[in-house]
C-alpha cells in the first residue's frame, strides 16, 4: 500500500493510489489520450475491440491564460479550438464510470511567446526566473496556476481523483519548463506542489512526475507516481522492462510506476511474463492511436482481449 505525498489527500485520491500499486506487477491498466472532445481515439478503440480503456487522458492546453491569438499559425488554431471545453468533457466521463482520469498540460509561457509557445523556440521566456522572488515571469507563473487551479478544483469539488502530470518531459529542452535544464524543471514542479497543496488544498490531486534522469527528481516527498514518455524510433515487441529499470534507478523504487505517454503499445504476453510494474500505460493521440502506422488492429486486439490488461 502506498501513501500519497500529500497527507490531505481525499479518501478517493487515496483508494486511487492504492488500486494503481496493487495493480502494477499483477496487471496493467490500458489508457487512451484525447486530443479533441469527440474524442475519436475512443470510439475507434471500441469499434474495433467492442472494449475501452480503463484510463483516459485530457489535455489542458485551451486553458493556458497566455495564448497569443495575434502571432500563431492555423495548426495552432485549430489545436486549441479542438481542445476547448475538455474539461467539460472529462468532467461528464468520470461521472459516468468508474475510469481513471490523467491530465496533460501543454502550458503556453506565461509571458510572451508566439504560436505553440509551450515549445521553448517560440517563446523567450526564462524559467529560472520564475525562481527568482518579485520577477515578472514569478508574478506570471503564479497566476497562471490560479487560473489552473479553478479548473481542477472543480473536480476536487466532487472528489474525482486526477493523475496530474505538470511539466512533463522535462528531461528535454523543447517545452520551455525544461529549457534551463531538469534541476529547474524540479523546482518548478516543486513551487507548483506547495501552492497547489498547501495554498489551493487541491487534495485530489495524484502528482505523476515525469522525467527518467536522476538529477530532475523533486524526492518522495514530492512524488506518488514516477513515469516517462517513450516513442521508440521504430515498432519493436517490448514490454519496456529495461526503461523500468533506468526509471526507477534515476527515481525511486518506492513508487508507483507509469508509462505515461508512448507511441507503441507495450507486448501484453511479455508483460505477462515478466510481471514488470508499470501500473499503467496511455498511449498518445490521433494517429499514434488511429490507423496502422504505429499500433496495428491486431496489437489492438491483443492488448484489450487479454486478461492481463484492465479495460473499463
Amino acid at each position: 500500500m502506498q501513501i500519497p505525498v500529500n497527507q490531505n489527500a481525499s479518501k478517493n485520491a487515496r483508494l486511487l493510489l492504492n488500486y494503481l500499486s496493487e495493480t502494477a506487477g499483477n496487471a496493467i491498466i490500458t489508457g487512451q489520450h484525447t486530443q479533441t472532445n469527440p474524442m475519436e481515439e475512443i470510439s475507434y478503440i471500441e469499434n474495433i475491440t467492442g472494449k475501452s480503456p480503463k484510463l483516459r487522458g485530457f489535455e489542458l492546453l485551451a486553458y493556458s491564460p497566455n495564448i497569443n491569438y495575434d502571432d500563431t499559425t492555423e495548426e495552432c488554431l485549430t489545436e486549441v479550438l479542438e481542445n476547448r471545453d475538455t474539461l467539460q468533457t472529462a468532467l461528464k466521463w468520470a461521472k459516468e464510470c468508474d475510469g481513471i482520469l490523467t491530465f496533460t498540460f501543454h502550458w503556453f509561457s506565461p509571458i510572451g511567446g508566439r504560436d505553440k509557445s509551450f515549445y521553448a523556440s517560440n517563446t523567450d521566456f526564462d524559467a529560472d526566473r520564475v525562481l527568482i522572488e518579485g520577477t515578472p515571469e514569478r508574478t506570471a507563473f503564479y497566476q497562471d496556476m490560479d487560473v489552473i487551479a479553478k479548473q481542477l478544483k472543480i473536480f476536487c469539488d466532487e472528489d474525482i481523483p486526477i493523475l496530474w502530470r505538470p511539466l512533463h518531459e522535462s528531461e528535454g529542452i523543447w517545452f520551455w519548463w525544461g529549457a534551463k535544464g531538469p534541476e529547474t524543471a524540479r523546482e518548478l514542479y516543486k513551487l507548483m506542489f506547495d501552492y497547489y497543496v498547501n495554498v489551493h488544498k487541491l487534495d485530489n490531486l495524484l502528482w505523476v512526475w515525469n522525467n527518467p534522469l536522476e538529477q530532475g527528481y523533486p524526492g518522495d516527498d514530492y512524488v506518488d507516481i514516477v513515469s516517462r514518455d517513450i516513442y521508440l524510433p521504430e515498432y519493436k515487441t517490448t514490454d519496456y522492462h529495461q526503461e523500468y529499470l533506468e526509471l526507477i534507478n534515476a527515481t525511486s523504487k518506492n513508487k508507483v510506476a507509469a508509462l505515461a505517454e508512448i507511441g507503441i503499445l507495450p507486448d501484453i504476453g511479455l508483460l505477462q511474463e515478466s510481471h514488470t510494474p508499470w501500473a499503467y500505460y496511455m498511449v498518445w493521440s490521433k494517429e499514434y492511436c488511429i490507423g496502422e502506422k504505429h499500433n496495428s488492429s491486431e496489437a489492438l486486439k491483443k492488448m484489450y482481449y487479454s486478461g492481463y490488461a484492465v479495460t473499463l
